[in-house]
């Protein structure tokens, strides 16, 4: 059995809906795949650049954005629209994260 530690959740126990497990899960999935197996560096640039400036966009993107979503205490519609818009973005490139 594999194990995923996502490390942008809460370490206390406590409650945390499966949504925001899903969208942390994907995420740190990208997280490894950009720091331990250096995916993004790890193949010719110019012939897959499309997919690793995708895959680098939502890296970045996701690095500021875990910061505040335990911020916020009150989930805004606004967020929550550009979580899932950014979490389909990762699902279509998905099949580009092995290294």
């Amino acid at each position: 059995m594999r194990h995923l530690k996502i490390n942008s959740l809460p370490s206390v126990k406590t409650w945390v809906d499966r949504d925001t497990i899903m969208l942390h899960a994907c995420f740190q999935i990208l997280e490894d795949f950009i720091e331990k197996e250096k995916g993004d560096t790890a193949c010719n640039y110019e012939h897959h650049k499309e997919d690793i400036d995708e895959i680098r966009f939502l890296y970045n993107w996701w690095m500021k954005r875990k910061v505040t979503i335990y911020r916020a205490e009150i989930k805004d519609s606004s967020g929550e629209k550009e979580d899932n818009e950014m979490l389909l973005r990762l699902v279509k490139i998905r099949e580009f994260l092995w290294t």
